[in-house]
C-alpha cells in the first residue's frame, strides 16, 4: 500500500464526480486515417473510460507541424489541455504551469522510466516531462547501391567521403543526404556535432558551447569534404528537410543519411535493403549516439491531478506502450517495456536502435532556453556549410542567440 503513489493525493479536482480530461497529442502517422495516432489514443481512451467510470478522455490529435504552437496558444488563452503529448515542456515548467511527475503517477510508474530519460525530463532537479517514446539515430545506407559499388559500411568520416565519392561516380543522385533545412536541422546538426567530439552543451545541464572548436571543425569538414565536392545532392543542405530526404531514400535516390526507426519501416515497405551502423566518428569513435524523446506533460490549469495521474498510469502499462511503439517502430521509454521488446523477435529490427539508447545523448531539452536556441539552429545552421561561408561566423551567431536566450531565463 505504501507504493500506491503520489498520484492518488495530488492537486485539486480529486473528489468524486464526472471529469473530462482534454488530451492534445501529436500525430505520428502518415496522411492515411488508418495510420493516424488518433486511432491509438481513441482506443486507449475507450478502454480507460470502461475501467474508470466517471473519467472521460477527450482526444485531440494534431500535426507535428503545429501541435507545439497550438498547445502554446491554448495555454495563453486560458484553455490549457489537461495533458499534452508534444516535443518540449521546459518553458511551461519554468512558469509553474505543470504538475510534477511526483504529483501525478504512482511510484512504480515513475521508477520504470529509463533513467537518462527521466533525468532529461527534469527542470531544477524536478521531473515535469514524462518521456512518451524515444528513438536513436543511426547512419543508414542503401545496401544495394553499396553492393553494386563494392563498398563496405563506413567506419570513419574519411570512409563516408570516399563512399559518397564512389556513389557519385556510379550516378547516385544524392550520395549522402545532409538535411539541415528548418524541419529538424537541430537534430541533424547534433548528430554531426557528437560524432566530431562536440555538442550543444559541455554537460547535460551545462552552458552552451555551440561555437566550440570541435563544432567549428565539424561544420568546416562538412562544407569542405561533402558540400564543396558535390556529394550532398541537388538540394542545398539548408533547403533540404528531413521528410524530403527520407522520401528520396525510400525511392532509392540516396546512398547514405542519418535515420531513425520509422525510416527503416518505410524503407522496407518500399523494397529498399538497408544497412545501418552507428554514426562514425571523425577518427572512428564517436562521443555518443544521438537520442531523441518526445514528452507528456500535465497542466495545472484545470486541477485534475488525480484523474490525470490515473490515466497516465494506464498509458504507461506495458501493453499500451508496446501497442504504440510497435505501430510506429519507435523505442519504449520504460525498463519493463524494453525488456518485452528485447525478448520478442518481432522487434529484432529495433534491437540495434535500442542498444544505442543507454549511451545516447539527448538535446538539452531541460533548459528552458532550448526552444529558442533550437529555433535559431533551424534557421541558421544550413548556412554554415554553404560554399564560401564561414562556419565559425555562423556558429558564433547562433551562440550569441543562445547567450541571449539564456540571459532571458
Amino acid at each position: 500500500m505504501a507504493l500506491a503513489g503520489c498520484g492518488s493525493t495530488g492537486g485539486s479536482g480529486g473528489s468524486g464526480g464526472d471529469v473530462t480530461l482534454r488530451l492534445v497529442a501529436a500525430d505520428y502517422g502518415n496522411s492515411s486515417a488508418d495510420d493516424s495516432s488518433k486511432k491509438y489514443w481513441s482506443s486507449l481512451a475507450d478502454a480507460f473510460e470502461t475501467a474508470n467510470p466517471g473519467i472521460e478522455v477527450e482526444v485531440d490529435v494534431r500535426s507535428w507541424k503545429t501541435v507545439d504552437s497550438d498547445v502554446a496558444d491554448m495555454v495563453k488563452s486560458g484553455r490549457a489541455p489537461d495533458i499534452a503529448q508534444v516535443g518540449s515542456y521546459a518553458d511551461y515548467a519554468k512558469k509553474g504551469e505543470l504538475y510534477s511527475a511526483d504529483e501525478l503517477v504512482n511510484v512504480p510508474t515513475q521508477a520504470n522510466f529509463l533513467t537518462q530519460l527521466s533525468e532529461a525530463g527534469k527542470v531544477n532537479r524536478i521531473q515535469y516531462g514524462m518521456p512518451f517514446v524515444a528513438s536513436t539515430r543511426l547512419l543508414f545506407y542503401n545496401q544495394k547501391l553499396f553492393d553494386r559499388a563494392n563498398l563496405d559500411a563506413p567506419k570513419t568520416w574519411d570512409d563516408i567521403k570516399h563512399d559518397a565519392t564512389v556513389l557519385k561516380r556510379q550516378g547516385v543522385t544524392t550520395p549522402i543526404a545532409l538535411p539541415l533545412g528548418s524541419e529538424e536541422a537541430q537534430v541533424e546538426a547534433m548528430m554531426w556535432m557528437l560524432s566530431g567530439g562536440g555538442g550543444y552543451t559541455d554537460t547535460p545541464d551545462g552552458s552552451y558551447v555551440i561555437d566550440s572548436k570541435e563544432n567549428i571543425a565539424t561544420f568546416t569538414w562538412l562544407q569542405k569534404n561533402l558540400v564543396r565536392e558535390g556529394l550532398v545532392g541537388p538540394v542545398a543542405p539548408g533547403e533540404l528537410d528531413r521528410a524530403v530526404a527520407f522520401k528520396a531514400f525510400t525511392s532509392g535516390q540516396v546512398g547514405m543519411l542519418n535515420g531513425h526507426p520509422s525510416l527503416l519501416k518505410d524503407a522496407k515497405q518500399a523494397g529498399i535493403k538497408v544497412g545501418m551502423v552507428e554514426m562514425p566518428g571523425i577518427n572512428g569513435t564517436t562521443k555518443a549516439s544521438m537520442g531523441v524523446a518526445d514528452w507528456i506533460m500535465a497542466f495545472k490549469q484545470n486541477g485534475h491531478a488525480r484523474q490525470i495521474g490515473k490515466f497516465l498510469d494506464f498509458v504507461y502499462e506495458d501493453k499500451n506502450v508496446m501497442d504504440f511503439v510497435g505501430q510506429y517502430d519507435l523505442l519504449p521509454v520504460t525498463y519493463s517495456a524494453n525488456d518485452v521488446m528485447a525478448d520478442d523477435p518481432a522487434y529484432k529490427d529495433l534491437h540495434k536502435f535500442g542498444a544505442a539508447l543507454p549511451d545516447s545523448e539527448l538535446p538539452p531539452v531541460g533548459k528552458t532556453s532550448w526552444s529558442s536556441v533550437s529555433g535559431s539552429v533551424k534557421e541558421k545552421i544550413g548556412k554554415a556549410v554553404e560554399p564560401g561561408a564561414s562556419p565559425a561566423n555562423v556558429l558564433s551567431e547562433i551562440a550569441r542567440d543562445a547567450a541571449t536566450a539564456e540571459s532571458a531565463e
